[in-house]
């Protein structure tokens, strides 16, 4: 079984890498945000609340998030496996949900690079200052995330600023 988690700022490569890693290994990605918007376009009483939370710009609540993603991950479809995207978010999930995750990667791109790349999306929310609000408040929670998977001794720190087929060769090399 591989539970892999990629971790890394918004615009460090996160989505594409897993989409290639899985691929390259034939197990899916689980994706917070889109098991989210899944949820809400379906007409159940979690899909409506679901719903309610992320149209008023809200984020879901450690506990909910958790017990999401735990039935989510009990699907057949990750019973061999799945890339985790979005998922922890902080340790207070972790310990309400912990995947047990085989490697952790973690995707190191520097801020600037971060400023950069979500600078060019051109979405409303993409300004320099409100990207560094993001990313240091990312900054504060991953961290303690960073520090635990590395005691666990499942941490892989990849370089994130080069190319995207150089990245997903140094994943790769992980698993050859």
């Amino acid at each position: 079984m591989k539970r892999i988690l990629l971790i890394g700022a918004q615009g460090s490569g996160k989505s594409t890498q897993a989409k290639l890693l899985s691929e390259f290994l034939g197990v899916p990605v689980v994706s917070t945000g889109e098991v989210f918007r899944n949820l809400a376009a379906s007409e159940s009483d979690e899909g409506k609340m679901i719903k309610a939370i992320l149209d008023a710009g809200k984020l879901v609540d450690d506990k909910i998030t958790s017990e999401i993603v735990k039935k989510r991950l009990d699907e057949d479809d990750c019973q061999n496996g799945f890339i985790m995207d979005g998922y922890p978010r902080n340790l207070e999930q972790v310990n309400y949900f912990d995947p047990q995750f085989d490697k952790v990667f973690y995707l190191n791109v520097s801020d600037e690079e971060i400023i950069k790349r979500l600078s060019v999306r051109g979405r409303e929310d993409d300004t320099p200052e409100l990207i560094k609000t993001r990313l240091d408040i990312y900054s504060e929670v991953t961290v303690p995330l960073l520090k635990h998977y590395q005691k666990q001794g499942v941490l892989v720190e990849i370089d994130g600023m080069g190319q995207v087929e150089k990245i997903h060769q140094d994943l790769r090399s992980n698993f050859l």
